[in-house]
Protein backbone atom coordinates (compact mmCIF):
# COMPACT_ATOMS: atom_id res chain seq x y z
CA UNK A 1 0.00 0.00 0.00
CA UNK A 2 1.87 3.33 -0.95
CA UNK A 3 1.43 6.64 0.98
CA UNK A 4 0.69 9.24 -1.47
CA UNK A 5 1.68 12.81 0.50
CA UNK A 6 0.55 15.19 -2.18
CA UNK A 7 -3.14 14.35 -2.04
CA UNK A 8 -3.11 15.30 1.16
CA UNK A 9 -4.06 18.87 2.33
CA UNK A 10 -2.17 21.54 4.39
CA UNK A 11 -5.00 21.20 7.23
CA UNK A 12 -4.81 18.02 7.35
CA UNK A 13 -1.17 17.65 7.98
CA UNK A 14 -0.79 20.53 10.20
CA UNK A 15 -4.42 21.33 11.90
CA UNK A 16 -3.00 24.21 14.28
CA UNK A 17 -2.12 26.04 10.78
CA UNK A 18 -5.73 25.60 9.24
CA UNK A 19 -6.94 27.53 12.38
CA UNK A 20 -4.40 30.13 11.65
CA UNK A 21 -4.97 30.87 8.57
CA UNK A 22 -8.57 31.44 9.21
CA UNK A 23 -7.94 35.33 8.53
CA UNK A 24 -6.64 34.78 5.12
CA UNK A 25 -9.78 33.35 3.58
CA UNK A 26 -11.58 36.28 5.46
CA UNK A 27 -9.58 38.86 3.64
CA UNK A 28 -9.75 36.70 0.22
CA UNK A 29 -13.86 36.82 0.90
CA UNK A 30 -13.64 40.38 1.29
CA UNK A 31 -11.53 41.52 -1.37
CA UNK A 32 -12.97 39.20 -4.17
CA UNK A 33 -16.92 41.27 -2.44
CA UNK A 34 -14.74 44.57 -3.08
CA UNK A 35 -13.37 43.46 -6.28
CA UNK A 36 -16.95 42.56 -7.74
CA UNK A 37 -18.51 46.00 -6.84
CA UNK A 38 -16.39 47.85 -7.89
CA UNK A 39 -15.63 45.92 -11.17
CA UNK A 40 -19.53 46.37 -12.31
CA UNK A 41 -19.74 50.24 -10.97
CA UNK A 42 -16.96 50.92 -13.52
CA UNK A 43 -18.52 49.35 -16.57
CA UNK A 44 -22.46 50.36 -15.63
CA UNK A 45 -22.69 51.81 -18.84
CA UNK A 46 -22.01 48.67 -20.86
CA UNK A 47 -24.32 46.62 -18.26
CA UNK A 48 -27.83 45.86 -20.63
CA UNK A 49 -29.70 43.62 -17.81
CA UNK A 50 -29.63 45.06 -14.10
CA UNK A 51 -31.40 41.81 -12.68
CA UNK A 52 -28.14 40.00 -14.04
CA UNK A 53 -25.73 42.02 -12.83
CA UNK A 54 -27.29 42.47 -9.35
CA UNK A 55 -27.66 38.34 -9.66
CA UNK A 56 -23.71 38.15 -10.41
CA UNK A 57 -22.85 40.25 -7.00
CA UNK A 58 -25.32 37.85 -5.31
CA UNK A 59 -23.43 35.14 -6.48
CA UNK A 60 -19.99 36.33 -5.79
CA UNK A 61 -21.21 37.33 -1.59
CA UNK A 62 -23.16 33.74 -1.66
CA UNK A 63 -19.51 32.17 -2.43
CA UNK A 64 -18.14 34.52 0.25
CA UNK A 65 -19.72 33.53 2.88
CA UNK A 66 -20.14 29.82 2.02
CA UNK A 67 -16.15 30.09 2.21
CA UNK A 68 -15.99 31.35 5.24
CA UNK A 69 -18.30 29.15 6.72
CA UNK A 70 -16.90 26.52 4.93
CA UNK A 71 -13.12 27.08 6.59
CA UNK A 72 -14.95 27.38 10.26
CA UNK A 73 -12.51 25.46 12.35
CA UNK A 74 -15.39 23.65 14.11
CA UNK A 75 -16.56 22.51 10.23
CA UNK A 76 -12.68 20.81 10.10
CA UNK A 77 -11.87 18.95 7.79
CA UNK A 78 -12.99 21.04 4.26
CA UNK A 79 -14.05 18.70 1.80
CA UNK A 80 -13.22 18.71 -1.99
CA UNK A 81 -17.66 19.17 -2.03
CA UNK A 82 -17.14 22.51 -0.69
CA UNK A 83 -14.52 23.56 -2.52
CA UNK A 84 -16.89 22.72 -5.61
CA UNK A 85 -19.71 24.56 -4.29
CA UNK A 86 -17.65 27.60 -3.58
CA UNK A 87 -16.11 27.49 -7.41
CA UNK A 88 -19.21 26.99 -8.83
CA UNK A 89 -20.84 29.59 -7.05
CA UNK A 90 -18.28 32.21 -8.49
CA UNK A 91 -18.47 30.73 -12.14
CA UNK A 92 -22.32 31.31 -11.38
CA UNK A 93 -21.65 34.88 -10.86
CA UNK A 94 -18.87 34.84 -13.91
CA UNK A 95 -22.11 33.73 -15.95
CA UNK A 96 -23.98 36.14 -14.26
CA UNK A 97 -22.08 39.37 -15.50
CA UNK A 98 -21.36 38.33 -19.18
CA UNK A 99 -25.33 38.10 -19.44
CA UNK A 100 -25.46 41.69 -17.85
CA UNK A 101 -23.10 43.07 -20.56
CA UNK A 102 -24.32 40.61 -24.03
CA UNK A 103 -23.49 42.55 -26.82
CA UNK A 104 -22.07 45.89 -25.27
CA UNK A 105 -19.03 44.66 -23.36
CA UNK A 106 -16.43 46.24 -25.41
CA UNK A 107 -12.92 45.19 -22.91
CA UNK A 108 -12.72 42.48 -20.99
CA UNK A 109 -10.18 43.54 -18.69
CA UNK A 110 -12.62 45.20 -16.43
CA UNK A 111 -15.02 41.87 -16.08
CA UNK A 112 -14.58 40.47 -12.46
CA UNK A 113 -15.53 36.89 -13.33
CA UNK A 114 -12.16 35.71 -14.00
CA UNK A 115 -10.29 36.97 -11.29
CA UNK A 116 -13.15 36.36 -8.20
CA UNK A 117 -12.66 32.90 -9.67
CA UNK A 118 -8.76 32.80 -8.75
CA UNK A 119 -8.64 34.38 -5.67
CA UNK A 120 -11.12 32.59 -3.88
CA UNK A 121 -9.45 29.20 -5.28
CA UNK A 122 -6.05 30.74 -3.85
CA UNK A 123 -7.47 32.06 -0.52
CA UNK A 124 -8.45 28.28 0.23
CA UNK A 125 -4.98 27.11 -0.83
CA UNK A 126 -4.41 26.01 3.25
CA UNK A 127 -7.70 23.56 2.90
CA UNK A 128 -7.21 21.79 -0.34
CA UNK A 129 -4.98 19.62 -1.77
CA UNK A 130 -3.20 20.31 -4.69
CA UNK A 131 -4.69 18.02 -6.73
CA UNK A 132 -8.39 19.39 -6.01
CA UNK A 133 -7.16 23.07 -6.19
CA UNK A 134 -5.60 22.74 -10.43
CA UNK A 135 -9.12 20.58 -11.35
CA UNK A 136 -10.78 23.51 -9.79
CA UNK A 137 -9.01 25.81 -11.70
CA UNK A 138 -8.98 23.91 -14.97
CA UNK A 139 -12.67 23.42 -14.90
CA UNK A 140 -13.38 27.35 -14.37
CA UNK A 141 -10.88 28.09 -17.58
CA UNK A 142 -12.87 26.32 -19.41
CA UNK A 143 -15.80 28.13 -18.34
CA UNK A 144 -14.01 31.34 -18.74
CA UNK A 145 -12.67 29.98 -21.91
CA UNK A 146 -16.25 29.88 -23.47
CA UNK A 147 -17.35 33.27 -21.99
CA UNK A 148 -14.27 35.08 -24.04
CA UNK A 149 -15.60 33.35 -27.09
CA UNK A 150 -19.25 34.86 -27.04
CA UNK A 151 -17.80 38.18 -26.04
CA UNK A 152 -14.50 38.67 -28.20
CA UNK A 153 -17.02 39.83 -31.57
CA UNK A 154 -18.31 42.87 -29.52
CA UNK A 155 -14.69 43.91 -28.08
CA UNK A 156 -13.14 47.14 -29.46
CA UNK A 157 -9.31 46.13 -29.40
CA UNK A 158 -10.05 43.73 -32.58
CA UNK A 159 -7.10 41.46 -30.51
CA UNK A 160 -7.04 37.85 -31.67
CA UNK A 161 -9.20 35.69 -29.85
CA UNK A 162 -6.41 33.38 -28.93
CA UNK A 163 -4.53 36.62 -27.24
CA UNK A 164 -8.37 37.31 -25.51
CA UNK A 165 -8.57 34.03 -24.00
CA UNK A 166 -5.14 33.40 -22.83
CA UNK A 167 -4.69 36.86 -21.05
CA UNK A 168 -8.52 35.60 -19.72
CA UNK A 169 -7.26 32.50 -18.35
CA UNK A 170 -4.04 33.54 -17.19
CA UNK A 171 -5.72 35.41 -14.24
CA UNK A 172 -7.39 31.71 -13.07
CA UNK A 173 -4.20 29.65 -14.08
CA UNK A 174 -2.02 31.93 -12.41
CA UNK A 175 -3.45 32.06 -9.04
CA UNK A 176 -4.55 28.24 -9.49
CA UNK A 177 -0.47 27.49 -9.51
CA UNK A 178 0.26 29.55 -6.61
CA UNK A 179 -2.65 27.46 -4.54
CA UNK A 180 -1.53 24.40 -5.56
CA UNK A 181 2.45 24.97 -5.15
CA UNK A 182 1.36 26.32 -1.85
CA UNK A 183 -0.81 23.68 -0.69
CA UNK A 184 2.30 20.75 -2.28
CA UNK A 185 5.14 22.91 -0.65
CA UNK A 186 3.38 23.08 2.71
CA UNK A 187 2.57 19.41 2.83
CA UNK A 188 5.84 18.08 1.54
CA UNK A 189 7.55 20.45 4.70
CA UNK A 190 5.60 19.20 7.29
CA UNK A 191 5.45 15.78 6.31
CA UNK A 192 9.54 15.50 5.92
CA UNK A 193 9.90 17.67 9.27
CA UNK A 194 7.44 14.65 10.63
CA UNK A 195 9.56 11.88 9.32
CA UNK A 196 12.91 13.51 11.16
CA UNK A 197 11.51 14.41 14.10
CA UNK A 198 9.76 10.69 14.41
CA UNK A 199 13.67 9.20 13.31
CA UNK A 200 15.07 10.74 15.69
CA UNK A 201 12.26 10.12 18.97
CA UNK A 202 13.02 6.41 17.63
CA UNK A 203 16.73 6.94 17.64
CA UNK A 204 16.30 8.29 21.33
CA UNK A 205 13.74 5.46 22.56
CA UNK A 206 16.22 2.85 21.12
CA UNK A 207 19.05 3.75 23.60
CA UNK A 208 16.81 4.52 26.65
CA UNK A 209 16.03 1.28 28.84
CA UNK A 210 12.40 -0.16 27.97
CA UNK A 211 9.19 -0.11 30.34
CA UNK A 212 8.68 -3.69 29.87
CA UNK A 213 8.66 -4.09 33.90
CA UNK A 214 6.06 -1.79 34.43
CA UNK A 215 2.39 -2.70 34.54
CA UNK A 216 0.14 -2.57 31.53
CA UNK A 217 -1.67 1.03 31.74
CA UNK A 218 -2.42 3.77 29.36
CA UNK A 219 0.71 5.50 29.43
CA UNK A 220 2.47 2.67 29.27
CA UNK A 221 0.64 1.19 26.33
CA UNK A 222 1.40 4.40 24.44
CA UNK A 223 4.64 5.10 25.37
CA UNK A 224 5.99 1.74 24.37
CA UNK A 225 3.94 0.47 21.65
CA UNK A 226 1.49 2.57 19.89
CA UNK A 227 4.17 6.02 20.21
CA UNK A 228 6.68 4.16 18.28
CA UNK A 229 4.51 2.20 15.46
CA UNK A 230 2.88 5.58 14.72
CA UNK A 231 6.31 6.86 14.28
CA UNK A 232 7.56 4.26 12.27
CA UNK A 233 4.73 4.13 10.29
CA UNK A 234 4.71 7.89 9.48
CA UNK A 235 8.60 7.96 8.39
CA UNK A 236 7.81 4.51 6.46
CA UNK A 237 6.91 5.25 2.58
CA UNK A 238 4.87 1.61 2.32
CA UNK A 239 2.21 0.08 4.88
CA UNK A 240 2.26 -3.88 4.90
CA UNK A 241 -0.60 -6.25 5.97
CA UNK A 242 1.72 -6.51 8.63
CA UNK A 243 1.33 -2.93 9.78
CA UNK A 244 -2.63 -3.33 9.62
CA UNK A 245 -2.44 -5.86 11.83
CA UNK A 246 -0.16 -4.54 14.16
CA UNK A 247 -2.55 -1.48 14.76
CA UNK A 248 -5.08 -3.50 15.07
CA UNK A 249 -3.19 -5.66 18.09
CA UNK A 250 -2.33 -2.30 19.83
CA UNK A 251 -5.61 -0.49 19.33
CA UNK A 252 -7.15 -3.76 21.06
CA UNK A 253 -4.14 -3.35 23.67
CA UNK A 254 -5.26 0.05 24.10
CA UNK A 255 -8.77 -0.31 24.57
CA UNK A 256 -7.90 -3.11 27.25
CA UNK A 257 -5.62 -0.51 29.20
CA UNK A 258 -8.58 2.18 28.93
CA UNK A 259 -11.33 -0.44 30.05
CA UNK A 260 -8.85 -1.15 33.26
CA UNK A 261 -8.18 2.86 33.52
CA UNK A 262 -11.96 3.24 33.72
CA UNK A 263 -12.67 0.52 36.60
CA UNK A 264 -9.84 1.64 38.55
CA UNK A 265 -10.63 3.88 41.87
CA UNK A 266 -8.82 6.72 43.70
CA UNK A 267 -7.85 4.07 46.42
CA UNK A 268 -5.90 2.57 43.16
CA UNK A 269 -4.49 5.37 42.55
CA UNK A 270 -3.28 6.40 45.65
CA UNK A 271 -1.72 2.21 46.26
CA UNK A 272 0.17 3.37 43.22
CA UNK A 273 1.95 6.59 44.48
CA UNK A 274 2.93 4.89 47.67
CA UNK A 275 4.18 1.86 46.15
CA UNK A 276 6.48 4.45 43.73
CA UNK A 277 6.91 6.74 46.57
CA UNK A 278 8.43 4.14 49.29
CA UNK A 279 8.81 0.65 47.71
CA UNK A 280 5.60 -0.42 50.23
CA UNK A 281 3.99 -3.29 47.95
CA UNK A 282 0.14 -2.83 48.51
CA UNK A 283 -2.89 -4.87 47.50
CA UNK A 284 -6.60 -3.14 47.67
CA UNK A 285 -9.29 -5.30 47.88
CA UNK A 286 -12.91 -3.30 46.50
CA UNK A 287 -14.54 -5.91 44.35
CA UNK A 288 -17.75 -4.00 45.44
CA UNK A 289 -16.61 -0.70 44.20
CA UNK A 290 -17.50 0.86 47.60
CA UNK A 291 -14.38 2.89 47.65
CA UNK A 292 -16.31 5.17 44.83
CA UNK A 293 -18.53 6.06 47.67
CA UNK A 294 -16.03 7.92 50.16
CA UNK A 295 -16.62 11.63 50.62
CA UNK A 296 -13.51 14.09 50.53
CA UNK A 297 -12.93 13.74 54.80
CA UNK A 298 -12.60 10.07 54.41
CA UNK A 299 -10.47 10.13 51.54
CA UNK A 300 -7.93 12.39 52.97
CA UNK A 301 -8.19 10.37 56.15
CA UNK A 302 -6.96 6.98 54.48
CA UNK A 303 -4.75 9.12 52.13
CA UNK A 304 -2.83 10.01 55.40
CA UNK A 305 -3.03 6.49 57.09
CA UNK A 306 -1.28 5.08 54.60
CA UNK A 307 1.13 7.95 53.58
CA UNK A 308 2.02 7.59 57.07
CA UNK A 309 2.61 3.81 57.31
CA UNK A 310 4.66 3.87 54.19
CA UNK A 311 6.82 6.44 55.68
CA UNK A 312 7.46 4.65 58.79
CA UNK A 313 8.21 1.39 56.72
CA UNK A 314 10.70 3.28 54.97
CA UNK A 315 12.82 4.37 58.00
CA UNK A 316 12.41 0.88 60.41
CA UNK A 317 12.05 -2.81 59.81
CA UNK A 318 8.66 -2.58 59.30
CA UNK A 319 5.30 -3.67 60.32
CA UNK A 320 1.88 -5.47 59.43
CA UNK A 321 -1.55 -3.69 59.47
CA UNK A 322 -4.82 -4.49 58.37
CA UNK A 323 -8.08 -3.00 58.56
CA UNK A 324 -11.79 -4.25 57.74
CA UNK A 325 -14.77 -1.93 57.68
CA UNK A 326 -18.40 -3.35 58.29
CA UNK A 327 -21.45 -0.91 58.39
CA UNK A 328 -22.11 0.76 61.63
CA UNK A 329 -18.57 -0.87 63.08
CA UNK A 330 -14.88 0.60 63.77
CA UNK A 331 -12.45 -2.35 64.17
CA UNK A 332 -8.85 -2.37 63.48
CA UNK A 333 -6.76 -5.27 64.02
CA UNK A 334 -3.87 -7.60 63.57
CA UNK A 335 -0.33 -5.74 64.16
CA UNK A 336 -0.28 -2.34 64.96
CA UNK A 337 3.21 0.21 64.68
CA UNK A 338 4.06 1.68 67.52
CA UNK A 339 1.44 3.86 70.10
CA UNK A 340 2.93 7.36 69.12
CA UNK A 341 1.87 6.20 65.72
CA UNK A 342 -1.79 4.82 66.95
CA UNK A 343 -2.36 8.29 68.40
CA UNK A 344 -1.43 10.06 65.07
CA UNK A 345 -3.46 8.33 63.14
CA UNK A 346 -6.82 7.23 65.38
CA UNK A 347 -8.79 10.48 64.10
CA UNK A 348 -8.38 9.36 60.75
CA UNK A 349 -9.46 5.69 61.27
CA UNK A 350 -12.42 7.09 63.36
CA UNK A 351 -14.03 9.10 60.38
CA UNK A 352 -14.47 5.88 58.14
CA UNK A 353 -16.64 3.90 60.23
CA UNK A 354 -19.27 3.56 56.96
CA UNK A 355 -16.50 2.12 54.56
CA UNK A 356 -16.59 -1.28 53.47
CA UNK A 357 -13.62 -1.48 51.38
CA UNK A 358 -10.57 -4.20 52.56
CA UNK A 359 -7.13 -2.39 52.62
CA UNK A 360 -4.18 -4.42 53.58
CA UNK A 361 -0.39 -4.59 52.82
CA UNK A 362 2.32 -6.70 54.81
CA UNK A 363 5.92 -6.12 55.40
CA UNK A 364 8.41 -8.96 56.70
CA UNK A 365 10.02 -8.75 59.72
CA UNK A 366 7.11 -7.44 61.92
CA UNK A 367 7.58 -6.34 65.53
CA UNK A 368 4.66 -4.53 67.02
CA UNK A 369 1.86 -5.80 69.60
CA UNK A 370 -1.65 -6.18 69.34
CA UNK A 371 -3.79 -2.86 69.66
CA UNK A 372 -7.43 -1.99 69.70
CA UNK A 373 -8.86 1.49 68.94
Amino acid sequence: MRRRPLHLSPQVVDPVGGVVDVPIVAVGAALATVLAVTLTALHWGEVRLPVAAGLGLVLVLAAAIAMLAATVPARAPFTPERLGLIVTLAVGAAVAEYVSTAGANRFLYDDFGALVVGLLILSLAPYCTWVSLVVAGVLATGVSTILVLGTAPTTATHAPVISLVAVNAAFILALTAAAAVYSATVVREVLAWQRESNAAMLRRDAVRPGLASAPPSRVSVLRSEVLPFLARVTTAEHLSRADVDRARELAEALGRALRAGVEATWLDDLAASVRRAHGTAMRVADHAGDARRLDDHQRAAITALLSRGSAIRAGRRGWVWRWRGRPGRRTAGSRWPPRRTRRGVRAGVSSIGSWRSRVSWGFAHARSRRGRM
